[in-house]
């Protein structure tokens, strides 16, 4: 079930080394080169593999610096009214910058979101401008060149969320022609975005159609949620003549494919079991080995730098209590992501009310799983995009295309499914491993359907709720704050003037607040700086 990453950290370096040109003006004996490497179809799977490992980066040393991370939670959850940064007052006093709105241009949390997206493009572009010259079978090959537009898109989404508007580049340059690349618009980094997601789609297998070692690689179906997810950030800000339609049609032929449907229980998708479900439409491999951190690590550290600092975590990411309060009287799916004091997950009794190691007196539970071996090297898959998140982008759409009835519909579906899940795995501390039931008449009158009697903004309003509460602690929140034009209500009001300052704005339907570029880029490549910074 973790495929192909174990080996794909060691191999990426010497991979990406041997498709490089221009290090020595010798002609290479008996080695690999850009000319023939890609002929073999192994070698193309591993440079594509390699290309994926940019997805998975976590802290550790690199070349590009200790941080050379993609904790999307930093934005998409601490940003947000769903969490603070947690851990102790003092430490890491850049992330509570970022998340008050007063960071600096030598940001290395920024750096760190740059320098690995931009590295995963390089080696996309590596793959893109060598593979289809290659010679092998044609249908392997297409399904990799998709693979690659893919992950492309992937990363300049990334990218275009936090920054936006990025320089954009469509193939291998020079140094020298590097240099006369700029940063294109936020218009035009989004096009490229669904450029590139297009080509994957039209390219890539369904997920039925891959072999089970091939499980976690992008599908037709992760091309297809990507682009609806793209076009919702579109259209609520009104650029490229998106429409409700273009989501409506994307996120249909997701649900009329047939290839996913919801997992019968809400607590088992986050735990090692729960892995690349019948939900799963595109999560990011990690397996554990016996290296805690560099090159050679496949496991991940996003549990580690989220749970609890009285066991083995750093305590990052602290759910609010206005998130706590978003779910309803007894909605089970509360337990699943948000530990309280006292709790317990995997056997495992939680004490985290002290206030100097916790800023809210909560975790998030959907990065808590048993603590990993070695330290830093956890095992646990990271879910980026799920069936209950596309059938919530469908009844948004269906609802702004005047479809209330199949808007309650797609939200009545995940609420039912809410209703049969267990208590979290080992929430009673003599059974770990198991998923007990919740006692009879325990969940008595949770989750009523949404009535036919909800209807306009109400209904909206109801389809904002659900995405809160079904998706919460999975870095979307900010974003969809974002989108809408709820986030500087949704800010603490002492930092609404920092973010406003920090935003773009003309010919937007909303604020779009963005991170600093890179203080190095800005003066090694003349890049325009963002906004405040």
């Amino acid at each position: 079930m973790k495929l192909f990453i174990k080996t794909l950290a060691l191999l990426s370096i010497a991979i990406f080394l041997s498709a490089c040109e221009g290090f020595l003006d010798r002609q290479p004996l008996g080695l690999a080169t850009d000319q023939n490497f890609y002929n073999d179809p192994l070698n193309a799977e591993l440079a594509v593999n390699a290309v994926y490992e940019a997805t998975t980066r976590g802290e550790g040393p690199s070349p590009f610096g200790w941080l050379a991370h993609n904790y999307e939670f930093m934005i998409g959850d601490i940003l947000s009214d769903d969490a603070a940064k947690g851990s102790t007052p003092s430490d890491y006093l850049e992330l509570q910058n970022m998340e008050r709105w007063t960071n600096e241009p030598g940001s290395g949390i920024a750096a760190a979101f740059w320098t690995n997206n931009y590295r995963g493009v390089f080696r996309a572009n590596t793959v893109l401008g060598n593979l289809p010259e290659a010679t092998f079978d044609e249908a392997l090959k297409t399904r990799l060149l998709g693979e690659t537009h893919f992950l492309k898109g992937y990363f300049y989404f990334y990218l275009v969320k936090i920054f936006g508007g990025v320089p954009i580049f469509r193939e291998e340059l020079s140094p020298e022609e590097v240099r006369n690349v700029s940063r294109a618009s936020l218009e035009e980094t989004f096009a490229y975005v669904v450029e590139e997601l297009q080509m994957a789609a039209d390219m890539l297998p369904r997920r039925s159609e891959y072999a089970t070692k091939d499980l976690g690689r992008a599908t037709k179906g992760a091309a297809q949620a990507y682009l609806a997810r793209v076009y919702m950030m579109e259209v609520g800000q009104g650029i490229n003549g998106r429409t409700w339609q273009d989501v409506y049609d994307m996120t249909s032929a997701v649900v009329n494919s047939g290839e996913y449907s919801l997992a019968s229980n809400y607590a088992t998708i986050w735990e090692e079991e729960g892995e690349n479900n019948s939900e799963s439409i595109f999560e990011i491999q990690f397996a554990t080995n016996s290296f805690e951190s560099g090159d050679q690590k496949t496991g991940s550290n996003e549990n580690i730098f989220q749970n609890n600092r009285s066991l083995w975590g750093w305590g990052f990411n602290n759910p609010t209590q206005g998130l706590f309060d978003a779910f309803e009287a007894n909605d089970p799916r509360r337990p699943c992501t948000i530990i309280q004091n006292g709790d317990v997950a995997h056997g495992l009794a939680q004490e985290i009310a002290t206030p100097d190691a916790n800023e809210t007196g909560y975790l998030n539970r959907k990065a808590n799983i048993a603590q990993p071996q070695p330290g830093k090297s956890g095992p646990q898959n990271l879910r980026k995009m799920r069936y209950a998140d596309v059938l919530l982008m469908h009844a948004e759409a269906a609802y702004h295309l005047g479809n209330e009835s199949e808007a309650r519909d797609m939200v009545n579906m995940i609420r039912e499914r809410a209703l049969q899940a267990t208590m979290p795995k080992g929430a009673i501390e003599d059974n770990p491993a198991g998923y007990d039931p919740y006692p009879a008449g325990a969940l008595d009158g949770a989750l009523p359907p949404i009535e036919g009697s909800v209807t306009g903004q109400d209904l909206l309003d109801a389809i904002w709720q659900e995405r809160r509460v079904e998706l919460g602690m999975e870095a979307l929140r900010f974003h969809d704050l974002v989108r809408t034009g709820r986030y500087l209500d949704a800010l603490d009001a002492a930092y609404r003037s920092n973010c406003e300052a920090r935003s773009f704005t003309s010919g937007l339907n909303h604020p779009y607040p963005v991170q600093p570029i890179p203080l190095d880029e800005v003066q090694s490549w003349g890049l325009e700086q963002n906004p405040g910074y």
